[in-house]
């Protein structure tokens, strides 16, 4: 009668070795939880440090980064050495121990008795055994961890399998560290960028309005972005004449606030030198029509305000048309527009309005005009001229109310207002 083979019972060495590799497994199951838990590339490094150095027991834990700029090993982190107590330590690749060595190499070195091992340099005085392992991106290696054991052989063969598996994890995390800082740089200067170009130009905007009195100017620029498009300005011309402008640049930030900031230059030495609204628009087109990159332009309102005969006298390079409040009615001002400023050579006329007692005259930016809600309707120049009638309306309450209208709650657009508001006659 045959009898069936016995199972042959694991030994207890067998048995304590398999389960000090689980429990390895776990050790490291813990520390790559641990290393995909932070982008913050110091955060991470201290992290890996002490977790490695806690659960394998080790004297001494550290993390060595290239610096590809000087070729060389660049301490970045370290758990339990007296020699290198701060980061920032530098090591020789190829010249200095053996993890100058193993980042000369790209392979792996360990030093089963520390005495022994060529390349070993004295640190701690309880290290007996060391295990350099390269991190490595590709065939490229970016740093070395390394781990020194008070005993000898204090790595063995599967737990140098396992620290070896888990520096390609610590490798990879290196590197999204890295380029994740890089980014985060990145957007911080451009941020500041961004900041200091916004202050530049509302620098240029006027610092305060015309003293005419009689007559309340009032205005408000909104950019959607750090930087606008929009411009306005007050000129003094003397003989109690103001030049008044509102100007949009074809796109928005900062290549549309450059283009305006050029404009804007410009404006202002034609302004003092011509006899008439049209004249500059006309001067201005020439300058602009051969400078402009393709495909961007200006529009634009130039006027000349003359308070002694409260008249306006204007020229409009295909901006929005003004609104003119008198006697209950609120009219759109359809007068000739010329083409937008810097596309193509064009004629501009000049206009006249008489503003007397209890008139406004409103100019925007199709920020305001075009502000669509969320079913793509238009704020449109109704609601703009029903808006100037109400009791009260004035360059901030017509900004609030396009913004309540777009479906942004806020101008999706550069938004720009000026109204003159003239409450006694000259």
């Amino acid at each position: 009668m045959a009898t069936s083979p016995r199972a042959v019972r694991p030994t207890p060495l067998i048995r304590a070795r398999n389960q000090r590799f689980v429990q390895d497994l776990l050790k490291l199951q813990r520390a790559a939880q641990t290393i995909n838990s932070t982008l913050d590339l110091d955060e991470l490094i201290k992290k890996i440090v002490d977790e490695v150095a806690v659960s394998f027991g080790c004297v001494e834990t550290s993390i060595w980064l290239l610096d590809e700029f000087t070729n060389e090993m660049v301490l970045s982190g370290v758990r339990g050495c007296t020699t290198y107590t701060d980061c920032g330590a530098r090591l020789k690749i190829g010249e200095q121990g053996m993890i100058g060595h193993v980042a000369s190499t790209g392979v792996t070195r360990y030093a089963p008795d520390v005495s022994l091992d060529p390349y070993y340099h004295a640190c701690e005085h309880e290290t007996s055994s060391e295990l350099d392992i390269p991190l490595k991106i590709g065939s490229k290696v970016i740093g070395v961890f390394s781990a020194a054991h008070h005993s000898i052989d204090g790595f063995p063969a599967d737990q140098r399998h396992l620290l070896e598996a888990l520096c390609g994890h610590i490798a990879l995390a290196v590197q999204n560290a890295r380029a994740f800082s890089r980014e985060r740089d990145e957007r911080e200067r451009m941020s500041r960028e961004a900041q200091e170009a916004r202050f530049i130009q509302q620098s240029l905007l006027p610092k305060s309005s015309p003293f005419v009195p009689g007559v309340v100017f009032e205005a408000v620029s909104v950019p959607a972005g750090e930087v606008g498009g929009d411009w306005y300005d007050y000129i003094d011309l003397g003989d109690n004449r103001w030049g008044i402008v509102l100007a949009d640049v074809s796109g928005k930030g900062m290549g549309a606030a450059l283009l305006m900031s050029a404009t804007r230059g410009i404006l202002r030495s034609l302004a003092t030198t011509s006899q008439s609204p049209a004249e500059v628009l006309s001067r201005l087109n020439c300058v602009l029509k051969d400078d402009f990159p393709s495909g961007r332009y200006v529009t634009m309102i130039y006027g000349i305000f003359d308070a002694a005969g409260r008249t306006f006298t204007f020229a409009n390079a295909g901006h929005p048309h003004p609104v003119f409040v008198h006697e209950g009615q609120a009219e759109l001002i359809n007068g000739e527009s010329g083409l937008p400023l810097g596309l193509a050579a064009s004629v501009y006329h000049d206009q006249t309005i008489a503003l007397q007692h209890g008139a406004k005259l409103l100019f925007y930016s199709d920020g305001i005009s075009e502000a669509s809600d969320a079913d793509d309707h238009e704020f449109g120049s109704a609601r703009i001229r029903e808006h100037m009638l109400r009791d009260g309306s004035s360059a901030e309450s017509l900004l609030r109310a396009a913004s309540e209208h777009s479906y942004c709650g806020e101008p999706c657009d550069d938004a720009t207002v000026i109204v003159l508001r003239c409450t006694k006659t000259g």
